[in-house]
């Protein structure tokens, strides 16, 4: 099997695992049981691997953590600002 075809089934799985929370979060606007420091932690070892994915040119790393950093912005984004809105009220 081709390993850059492997890969690219290995980050479509792994990025398509985000969506229905990404999707769940911006429904509900529920953020109560996410962690913010993993969340936190998982965006910015997502911006290393799409670092290194273009450093060595594999589309598939490059491709999935592009997508997983938008997922799973989304829901850090929301968890601060949900954060945040509890520290106001």
């Amino acid at each position: 099997m081709n390993p850059e075809l492997f890969g690219g089934i290995a980050a479509f799985l792994t990025t398509a695992a985000f969506l229905p929370q990404a999707v769940r979060v911006l429904a509900t606007n529920d953020t109560a049981s996410i962690s913010l420091a993993t969340y936190a932690i998982f965006v910015v070892g997502l911006g290393f691997w799409e670092v290194y994915g273009w450093m060595i040119g594999s589309i598939p790393i490059i491709a999935a953590n592009l997508v997983t950093i938008l997922f799973a912005g989304v829901i850090l984004a929301q968890k601060i600002r949900h954060v945040v809105g509890v520290r106001r009220a």
